[in-house]
């Protein structure tokens, strides 16, 4: 009962909020394959290959590129195609952290304000399977959805590019797909789903939380009662430091539990808090290294960091189902 009450909430969370999760980073991909696939097109067509080129003494008018490179640069060029064509969907997961903050800002706080709050109650749901599901929505879905059409967005401009080579005389398709890269980086991108679920999770609770109490402006109390507490705590500090020359040390820990609960839904985060972890991640010449990306960042979770994080961030989610069930507009 529990299970298809679940997916009951999370097919009813998607259609309400089916314009911020799936249809604007699909107009996004979209817009991101028309303009940089014309780009990439109109730059490899029009400006490839000089009308004369001089090989071994040789001169060769109306070149192709298969006349011109070595077969080693063209297995080169083809691993870096395919270790590195992920990266044209960077702005989609840019959309994702915007769409996960609103969306959280809004989950409890919308229904209190437009009164539909009391339809929901009258339905054999509970407090706690309803705000379970909106931060399985912010936490799984909205990612999971970001990810495949972000994987089909860098496929068709990976197709575009190497369509556009092949009339130039490169022809890239059977080395990519030979290519084991192609394949293994969007399920090494999904293998970082996990990761990004602990450290997304206290931001999601926190902004749950502002979203279950606040009468107004979620946005100026999720935003301001940890920028107003940090410069606070800054200001103390500095007036300690000149007064007695000594320093809280609360001020470095308030800098890291600002940043946590306001930007643990960016991608990557991780690496931020944990710097450690960039140096012992190597650049390949090819490219990023996608094997070495994951399992960096699964050691992200080696530290306490990332699970003190959890405990505060299931508080909040707890505080949350509390406030949800107690809290009374009138």
């Amino acid at each position: 009962m529990n299970t298809n009450t679940m997916k009951w909430l999370l097919k009813r969370e998607f259609w309400e909020h089916k314009g911020s999760m799936f249809w604007a980073p699909l107009i996004v991909g979209s817009l991101l394959v028309v303009l940089l696939g014309c780009t990439i097109t109109y730059g490899i067509m029009q400006h490839g290959i000089p009308a004369h080129v001089t090989i071994n003494g040789q001169t060769l008018d109306h070149a192709r590129l298969d006349q011109i490179l070595p077969e080693e640069t063209k297995l080169v060029v083809a691993k870096i195609a395919t270790g590195m064509y992920l990266g044209a969907s960077a702005p989609l997961f840019a959309i994702l952290v915007g769409v996960v903050f609103f969306y959280c800002l809004g989950a409890l706080y919308d229904e209190r304000r437009d009164r539909s709050i009391l339809f929901w109650k009258s339905l054999p749901v509970s407090d706690p399977m309803t705000v379970l599901s909106k931060a399985v929505m912010a936490m799984v879905v909205a990612p999971a959805i970001t990810l495949v059409l972000a994987v089909a967005a860098s496929l068709a401009l990976l197709f575009i590019a190497c369509l556009a080579l092949s009339t130039q005389g490169l022809n890239l398709f059977a080395s990519l797909l030979a290519s084991s890269d192609l394949y293994l980086s969007p399920l090494r991108l999904a293998a970082l789903l996990p990761v990004y679920v602990v450290w997304a999770l206290p931001t999601v609770g926190w902004l749950m939380l502002v979203s279950s109490w606040a009468k107004s402006k979620p946005f100026l109390w999720a935003v301001g009662v940890p920028v107003v507490a940090l410069v606070v705590i800054k200001w103390v500090n500095a007036a300690l430091e000149n007064f007695s020359g000594q320093t809280l040390l609360l001020s470095h820990y308030a800098s890291d539990v600002v940043a946590r609960i306001l930007g643990g839904i960016v991608p990557g985060i991780w690496f931020t808090f944990q710097p450690g972890l960039q140096t012992g991640m190597r650049p390949t010449e090819h490219g990023v290294d996608m094997g070495g990306l994951v399992s960096q960042s699964y050691l992200s979770l080696a530290g306490a960091d990332a699970w003190i994080g959890v405990v505060l961030g299931v508080a909040m989610l707890y505080a949350a189902i509390r406030m949800r069930r107690w809290r009374d507009e009138g």
